[in-house]
């Protein structure tokens, strides 16, 4: 881990899975680290099959405009294979699995 690195830790509602994720990567591939899979496929913030709410946190995107209308991110929605940490984060993903 670089010394500028920060790890939040994030949160799968239901389940109450939990595992660290750095700044420096997707949640996606945080997620699939710590042995949890989520719904995906492009990897690029277009198919939108990994889109699920967030109920608690921040993130931000590297990528000009992700696939949500600024309905869905005003209601907390975000993709997880282009979103980056910012804070401790909450997701709503009853689709999540156990790899």
């Amino acid at each position: 881990m670089a010394d500028d690195e920060r790890t939040f830790a994030v949160t799968i509602s239901p389940h109450g899975w939990r595992f660290d994720a750095a700044d420096s990567q997707p949640l996606l591939r945080s997620a699939e680290a710590a042995g949890i899979r989520l719904p995906s496929s492009c990897r690029n913030g277009t198919c939108r099959a990994c889109i699920c709410q967030m109920t608690a946190g921040r993130v931000h995107y590297r990528i000009e405009w992700p696939g949500l209308s600024a309905d869905e991110k005003r209601e907390g929605y975000i993709l997880p294979c282009v979103a980056y940490p910012d804070a401790d984060v909450t997701l709503e993903n009853r689709a999540a699995k156990l790899a």
